[in-house]
């Protein structure tokens, strides 16, 4: 299929600086660009490869940054790579009705329309799925669980019992669902666990990253709402609310009976505390603590996570007090010679 730089400018409501009639036969990084390929500048500390780029074309924020190259101007050019990926790799690939046979599917079980279950996988009894979903191989779906349509489920996922998918909800590999919250009450020098006896509800457009694992409640729910990307290797606690269009990156944890507000934002190895409120269109950098609810509206990091203007003048302080100690040793020792 032939795409030319008009093609990609209308599917993105782009406008055309340079040949609208180029060919275009994919897209690539800008600092390991490939010939004949088209490119984007979302980072400014990518700028300095523009010069030398291979691209035959750029998709950029300002007309200026190209510089005689071809290209197109958008007003957000990550989200326009993104959607030019679309065209070269579009995802129209109609699910037909499909069970391996070597899948264990319980009589008692419901299966939608257009169904893909692989090999190995067991469906128990009471599981309803839905329309044009795929349950990828060696993957598991426990008692009386409900999958909406159109949901991805991949290779060796464990979803247990009783558990709520929605509509477009993909979980990659072995990811776990509905394990048992981490509930003990101690006494006599005995830890008694504590019956995790309720479910886990993930709303429409989730999506979950690799090696993840959300545990079910101990009683009532486990809940994350609509449109939130889950990054790999993330743990959600027992009774843990997240709410929608959240972002969330690898290593973060957070521990149980927490509420997330709307649209946060963790970076990489954030921790959190539990009970606690986060704040909606909360920010907390990467490696971060937080071991009080935060505002939301609001950026923090450290440990413990602190607004990130008092972080930053925290730090300031402690480098100059590395200063003035090197200072006052140089005093001292020069009293010490005289």
């Amino acid at each position: 299929m032939k795409i030319t730089l008009d093609d990609i400018a209308m599917h993105v409501n782009g406008k055309v600086i340079g040949d609208p009639k180029i060919s275009i036969s994919g897209v690539s990084e800008i600092q390991n660009s490939i010939s004949n390929t088209i490119t984007f500048l979302g980072n400014p500390l990518y700028k300095k490869y523009l010069a030398t780029t291979k691209a035959i074309a750029v998709l950029v924020k300002d007309a200026a940054l190209l510089n005689g190259k071809n290209g197109i101007v958008v007003n957000n050019p990550q989200l326009a790579m993104a959607k030019t990926l679309e065209l070269f790799f579009p995802n129209s690939k109609k699910i037909e009705k499909s069970i391996d046979r070597t899948a264990i599917i319980s009589k008692n079980a419901v299966i939608g329309d257009n169904v893909k279950i692989d090999a190995g996988c067991v469906i128990q009894d009471g599981v309803h799925i839905g329309n044009h979903s795929i349950i990828g191989p060696n993957s598991i779906i426990g008692e009386n669980t409900i999958l909406g349509n159109y949901c991805n489920i991949f290779p060796n996922v464990s979803i247990y019992n009783n558990i709520i998918l929605g509509d477009y909800v993909t979980v990659h590999s072995g990811t776990v669902i509905g394990s048992d919250g981490f509930g003990y009450v101690t006494t006599d020098n005995m830890h008694y666990k504590i019956p995790q006896t309720g479910n886990i509800i993930i709303s429409n457009n989730v999506e979950i990253g690799a090696n993840c694992a959300i545990d079910r409640a101990t009683i009532g729910s486990t809940i994350i709402k609509e449109m939130t990307k889950i990054d790999n290797l993330v743990h959600i606690a027992h009774n843990v609310v997240i709410g929608k269009g959240c972002l969330i990156a690898a290593g973060f944890a957070i521990a149980g009976s927490s509420f997330v507000g709307d649209f946060c934002t963790f970076g990489g190895q954030v921790g959190i505390a539990p009970h606690l409120e986060i704040g909606a269109r909360t920010v907390v950098a990467g490696k971060s603590g937080v071991t009080k609810s935060l505002k939301g509206n609001n950026v923090y990091s450290g440990i413990p996570a602190r607004q990130i203007k008092d972080y930053n003048k925290r730090m300031a302080l402690i480098n100059q007090v590395a200063k003035l100690r090197e200072q006052l040793d140089g005093l001292i020792k020069t009293n010490l010679d005289n």
